[in-house]
């Protein structure tokens, strides 16, 4: 089983940042990806951005290109993604994403519990 912990949300005011980071633990082959997603209440789950394990290749929503940065270590199973100049309309649950390999080379979503960011104008 794998378990996914995720830590730093808060509230913060506009134009400051914050840092997400999201641990895999468990039974783990490989990591495939991992990516970070938010949700607004009343808005659909929408991907913020996500990042390919081997080559680090990364992909980001249009609205968080150039402030927010996503990132991984390898060693940590860890995906961090640091949010600069946050707007008001960044308020949103944020979920991590992993996609895992299993020692039976079976790929599997594990999803975070969500961490509440909140910024205030």
């Amino acid at each position: 089983q794998v378990q996914l912990e995720e830590s730093g949300g808060g509230l913060v005011q506009a134009g400051r940042s914050l840092r997400l980071s999201c641990t895999a633990s468990g039974t783990i082959a490989n990591i495939n990806a991992m990516g970070w997603y938010r949700q607004a209440p009343e808005k659909q789950r929408e991907l913020v951005a996500s990042i390919t394990n081997g080559g680090g290749s990364t992909n980001y929503a249009d609205s968080v290109k150039g402030r927010f940065t996503i990132s991984r270590d390898i060693t940590k199973n860890t995906v961090y993604l640091q949010m600069n100049s946050l707007k008001p309309e960044d308020t949103a649950v944020y979920y991590c994403n992993f996609r895992i390999v299993s020692r039976t080379y079976r790929e599997s979503t594990y999803w975070g519990q969500g961490t509440q960011v909140t910024v205030s104008s």
